[in-house]
């Protein structure tokens, strides 16, 4: 299949809010795909490449050569050579990944070039996040969705299961089991306000301490214990004391979910940051260990000595795990229906240094991969007002508008504002209208992405944490920060200041 099929069909979803439509489009596209070449059309019309990681930035990109006039790339021949690009390394690795690079781009067209760039740099937004993607799916095969759903738990990865799927129909998605050393995707929870907002949905519920580490799925089979991240990562080789506890454990199989961080001597958790560093290190992990020792907390267990649980409700999963997992190794739950009780726990949890909690409903499966509604995040959210330094256009539906806005804080001393980073988050259909003609009339200059403005329009965000980031120059970053709302009724002075923001930091 030609790329400029996808880039087509990308462009048509990302032009419609109708969530039917974008299906529609999708399921008509994946019904022409060769199986061979599914994998690939599936992680494109989901704004992800295969690779992941390929080792090129927004940099490596400028500059791009002329394009080409009529489209001929095929989805195997972009495959093949940005699988090349990632493979590339050594002393020159930089020079020759962007000579290939730009050895791609010459043969596409502009608008695959434009779709290259944004698959490519990570901000391709094109409306066919995995939910669509799954109903599209289940629409091209005729099959129920929920066969789609349970394929993609098991395998971990929408892009197999689609070319499984397309390649054999219904047997193509029969074939995924749950087993022992392969992970599937985790479990997910939606959000709410308020305990007492997630118990006028769940009740009487499980409540968890909601933690700030890295989720692992740990998988044991017989001698061998296998740990992977939230994204399927294996690092088993990186975590050597979460082995050693599933070694404890003395099970002939199991599967576990949990989170694992870094605590201080007072048993509060080091930033967030300090625990991903675990995670992200393959060298001195002997060292690591010693200095920066991983505390492991279990919540779930999905299969024990043979047995799948994913079908069992969490009232029995968690029996169980009771049974196999040590009150240490397992994350403090209560279980009530009364208010006051939750918001107790809850405040005992955020003293303790944590993020908030996680309400759950006693007769919930196991639905991983998805925000289902058995469980339901509960966690406070800061504020500050920041100052908007640039907008860069959007594209897709969102074209035409300036959207991902650079957000800053004022610095007093200097006088100037300092960046803090970019979000798109929050933002309406109104306010991206208003947005683009008040930056436009704020605007200082512009290159080809990005309008640059005069830092006097004021905007309130909403967003998690504050971490500390080497990419910026005041040094911190924030973490899920959205747009709640314009202040125009403040001045650029009223911002808030960088000291306030790094004194959020951990």
């Amino acid at each position: 299949m030609l790329l400029a099929e996808i880039v087509e069909t990308s462009a048509a979803v990302s032009g419609t809010a109708a969530r039917l439509e974008k299906i529609e489009r999708l399921a008509t596209t994946l019904k022409r795909v060769p199986p061979e070449e599914a994998s690939i059309a599936a992680a494109y019309l989901s704004s992800q490449l295969r690779q992941r990681q390929i080792g090129v930035g927004y940099a490596s990109i400028r500059d791009m050569p002329p394009p080409a006039p009529e489209p001929s790339l095929t989805l195997t021949q972009v495959d093949q050579a940005l699988e090349a690009l990632g493979s590339v390394s050594g002393a020159a690795s930089q020079a020759e990944r962007r000579r290939q690079l730009m050895s791609l781009f010459a043969r596409a067209t502009e608008k695959e070039q434009y779709f290259l760039t944004r698959l490519i740099i990570g901000e391709l937004r094109q409306g066919a996040l995995a939910g669509v993607m799954h109903e599209a799916l289940a629409k091209a095969l005729s099959v129920p969705l929920q066969d789609i759903r349970r394929a993609v738990m098991l395998r971990g990865d929408l892009h197999a299961v689609a070319e499984a799927a397309l390649r054999d129909g219904r047997a193509g998605l029969n074939q995924f089991k749950l087993h022992v050393g392969q992970p599937i995707q985790p479990m997910l929870a939606q959000s709410a306000t308020s305990i007492g907002a997630a118990l006028d949905r769940i009740s009487p519920a499980a409540i968890d301490w909601k933690l700030d580490g890295a989720r692992v799925q740990i998988h044991v089979q017989n001698s061998d214990v296998r740990v992977f991240t939230r994204s399927l990562d294996d690092i088993t080789s990186r975590v050597p004391e979460l082995v050693e506890i599933a070694h404890d454990l003395k099970v002939s199989s199991l599967v576990l979910d949990g989170e694992a961080l870094v605590l201080k001597p007072d048993g509060r958790p080091q930033p967030f940051q300090v625990s991903a560093s675990r995670f992200g290190s393959r060298l001195d992990v002997e060292r690591l260990r010693a200095t920066l020792p991983l505390t492991l907390f279990t919540f779930d267990i999905l299969h024990l000595s043979g047995e799948d649980l994913i079908d069992h409700p969490l009232e029995q999963r968690h029996t169980i795990l009771t049974q196999t997992v040590p009150e240490q190794w397992r994350v403090p739950r209560i279980i009530t229906s009364d208010a006051a009780e939750a918001d107790a726990f809850a405040n005992a949890t955020l003293d303790r240094g944590h993020e908030g909690v996680v309400v759950k409903a006693l007769d919930s499966f196991y639905e991983a991969g998805r925000r289902g509604t058995g469980w339901i995040k509960v966690k406070p959210t800061l504020g500050l007002d920041l100052v908007i330094l640039a907008a860069e256009w959007g594209h897709g539906r969102r074209s035409g508008w300036l959207s991902n806005l650079h957000l800053g804080a004022r610095d007093p001393e200097s006088g100037s504002f300092v960046m803090l980073g970019k979000t798109f988050k929050g933002l309406t259909d109104q306010m991206l209208r208003w947005q683009t003609e008040r930056l436009q009339q704020l605007e200082t200059h512009r290159d080809r992405w990005t309008v640059y403005v005069r830092p006097e329009l004021l905007a309130e965000i909403a967003f998690d944490s504050v971490q500390r980031s080497t990419r910026y120059p005041g040094g911190v970053t924030l973490r899920f920060a959205r747009v709640v709302r314009y202040r125009e009724d403040k001045r650029s002075e009223e911002a808030d200041t960088i000291q306030t923001v790094q004194s959020l930091a951990p």
